[in-house]
Order: C-alpha cells, then structure tokens, then sequence
C-alpha cells in the first residue's frame, strides 16, 4: 500500500461529511476534515435546525393571538425581531461547538479552510497545502439556485434569512418548494406582508396534491398572497420609496422590502477540481455516484446533496453511515431510498410517506384511498376555521399501505411512527386491529374506513 497522510480525506463537514468522519475512525481510520465555511454544514447552520426553530417563535405568535380564549389575557405583547435572530443563531454557535467536540474526540482532525481535488488521491488546500488520502469523500452539499435576471443582485437566499437586521414589513417569496413556503409561512405568522411567486401552478410537486391544495388553501386564508404562473423580470431599487420594486410582466411593478429567492438548491460542485481526477457530473451538475457512493473514479467517493439522490439530512447521514460502514467497517451496505418519510413545516405543517395517491394509481392501477377531512380539537380556540387532513393509500388487492400523507397540527410528528408501518410492510388490517388512543389526531389513522 503506498503511504498517504491519511486513510480518508473528508471535503465537507456538514451531516454526511461529519458522519462518515466519525464512523469511519471509529473503525480506526486516520481522517483529516476540511471546511471552508462552519462545521455543521447547511442543516445546522443555515438550514433545518435554525429554521424549526423561527417555525416554533411563529408558532407562538399563533397561539399569542388567541390566547384570549385559553382564558389569558396578555397586554403590551409586542415582536422583537433581533431577539429571536440572535437566540437562535447563538443556538446555532452551540451546535458547531459539539460537532467540533465530536470530531475532535475521535481524532478526526480538522482543516478550517477550502479543499479542492488535485488528484485521485490528493486534495490542495486553500492555503496550497496538499495532502494525500487513499479514500476522499466529497461531501460538500448543494447551494441556493440563484436565477439570472436584471437586478438579482438586490435579492437574498435563504442563507442570508437567519441574518437580516431588521424583519421585513413586506417579503416576497420566490419558489414553490418547501424552503419557500416555510419562510414564507414563519414570516407571515410574525407579522410580514407575504407574496410567493411561483414559476408554474403546482406547489411542493413531490407531496400529494389534495394536501398540497389544503395547504394552499390555509396559507391563502392566512393572508399569504400566491401569484402562480410568474415569473420575476427585474428587481430594481427605488431610493427614494426606500424598497424593492418587482416587476412580474404586469403594468404595476410589486412593492417589497426584501426578496427571497427560494427557487432551489443545485449541487455544490463548482472549482472542486473534479476533472483532475476523473469525477464525472451528471447533467444537474450533480456527482455521478453507484449505490456504494463510489464516483467514476475509484478511490473517490460521494455523500449527500451533492449527489442530488434525495436532498435530506438524514438520507446525507445514513449515506455517509454505510460509506464509512462499508469501507473501514467490513460491513458492506447500501442505503434504501424506499419510503422515505419528509415534512414541511409550514403552519400548519404537512407530512408525507410512500407514493401519492397519483403515484399509486400510475404503479398499482387499482389502489383504495381512505381519508379523514376534520377540525382538529386543538384549531377550536383558533378564530382561524382550518381543518386537517389524512390520507392512507392502499393497494386493493393487497391491502398493502403504500402511502400516508397529511395535514394538520403535529403532523410530522404523527408520520415518523406511522412511517414504520411501510417500512414493515403492513396492511390496512393492521391499523384496524390497533385500538384508537383517544382523544388525539393521531386516532384518525386507525379509524379511517
């Protein structure tokens, strides 16, 4: 074997990256991580983590309206934007600190500056340092997709969303995914005037439609203005208004203090030296990968949004996981894309596993669809008449669940144990045999008939 400096050379320190680091010198290997940005990478430092946590400061909001009919009475209540800006971010600066603390404690040493590939089994750092490893695995993750058009420049991402100086009195929202969408619902909640803009007439594509349009319903009748079928032409500052004007194609231009561009997430693959080794993209610009998360070069490998397989931070981690599992483990395995359960936090929140109803019908042909449209308990304080929705997907000659899909309060919190009925493979039967825990919203999935 030919002496490198280091069995596994991670570019990339967020979920999947941190993961296979730790696992792998777990099973003894020499690991070296390099970072350009902070160690965490999107989810917990710009992404899922500080975002559920604005859904939950919205969520409050929510309830503080009416608090009254709790029986509370609440005077001079008032939002502070700075406050709950600051709280989480310094939450945030806690979460680095123990994904450093985890590296640290197995060894792994940390490179707090840009790799890039120099070679099949070499990475050149920033500062012209190159360093050879028999394995790399390139972790990076994806970036916010930022459109071309005149005036983008006066546009953010959601990066730059955990760190404005002031709320925006009036946001808008460009994307119909679920990035988009949760901004759009934390900000409308604290007290913003929102408009999304969406390029086509379908929001959050890979989630049922009849929940979707739930969804769209509760957000319109929460004050969240839709224009479906536009797209931005210019963005264009005007100095003495002090705003954003946005022009969608119509006579009057929009007035906004902040736009969001929310459009999606491409893979982060750009200068990554990729051609030095060999490391072919697919037409996305995303890292061709086997199911090992081996690349087209050998001693390459690939984990995460980068990959552009299922952009999710737990599918990042069980893929960095088996990675490291399968090649200083001994344990080959690979990762089950299969029944993967998602969630969008928008107020109230949707949830999905398993094919959608038009998924099930394209691939079984006969499928039976059993529903439950309600008010939960819970929305009989709200002024707000918004009802949830369940949905259980079942194939008819099986009685196999196929998929489960909903809207309401907790709802992600109701899927993940009901996703371990498609993992198990089990029938409709099965949820009739169990007995309702009542009263809960949970209970409307054992009583569907």
């Amino acid at each position: 074997m030919p002496d490198f400096d280091y069995d596994l050379f991670v570019i990339g320190a967020g979920s999947g990256g941190v993961r296979a680091a730790r696992i792998s010198a777990s099973h003894g290997a020499r690991v070296a991580v390099a970072e350009e940005h902070r160690v965490g990478g999107t989810c917990v430092i710009r992404g899922c983590v500080p975002k559920k946590m604005l859904v939950y400061g919205s969520m409050f909001a929510e309830e503080l309206g009416h608090a009254g009919n709790y029986g509370w009475t609440i005077e001079g209540a008032r939002f502070d934007w700075p406050t709950l800006r600051d709280f989480v971010n310094r939450d945030v600066d806690r979460l680095e600190g123990l994904y450093g603390k985890t590296l640290e404690s197995h060894g792994v040493e940390v490179f707090a500056e840009r790799a890039t590939i120099a070679g099949p089994n070499t990475v050149r750092l920033a500062s012209g340092r190159e360093i050879t490893a028999a394995h790399i695995l390139i972790a990076v993750g994806a970036w916010p997709m930022m459109p071309d058009f005149p005036g983008v420049e006066h546009c953010i991402s959601s990066n730059e969303m955990f760190h404005l100086e002031e709320q925006p009195k009036r946001l808008m929202v460009v994307g119909g995914g679920y990035i988009a969408l949760e901004f759009a619902g934390i900000f409308n909640a604290l007290g913003s005037e929102v408009t999304v803009v969406n390029r086509s007439d379908r929001l959050l594509r890979s989630y049922d439609a009849q929940v979707v349009e739930r969804a769209l319903h509760i957000m319109m009748g929460r004050g969240i203005t839709f224009h479906m079928n536009r797209l931005v032409q210019s963005v264009t500052r005007d100095e003495e208004a002090g705003c954003l004007l946005v022009d969608l194609g119509d006579a009057d231009p929009i007035h906004a203090d902040q736009v969001l561009i929310a459009a999606g997430r491409v893979p982060n693959t750009s200068g990554l030296g990729l051609e030095n080794a060999g490391v072919e993209l697919t037409e996305r610009g995303a890292i061709k990968v086997d199911e090992q998360s081996r690349t087209t070069c050998p001693s390459i490998y690939a984990v995460g949004d980068v990959t552009d397989r299922v952009q999710l931070t737990p599918v990042a981690i069980r893929e960095g996981h088996a990675f490291a599992d399968s090649v200083f483990g001994g344990k080959p395995r690979t990762v089950d894309y299969a029944n993967i359960p998602s969630a969008v936090f928008t107020q109230p929140p949707l949830a999905g596993v398993g094919l959608t109803e038009e998924q099930a019908r394209q691939t079984y042909g006969s499928v039976k669809v059993y529903s439950s449209d309600f008010r939960p308990m819970k929305n009989i304080f709200s002024p707000h008449a918004e009802r949830g929705l369940y949905k259980l997907i079942v194939d008819e000659t099986s009685e196999k669940i196929l998929g489960i899909h909903m809207i309401g309060p907790e709802a992600p919190e109701i899927l993940q144990m009901a996703a371990i009925a498609l993992t198990a493979g089990l029938t409709k039967q099965a949820f009739d045999d169990t007995v309702a825990l009542h009263p809960s919203m949970a209970e409307e999935l054992v009583l569907l008939k």
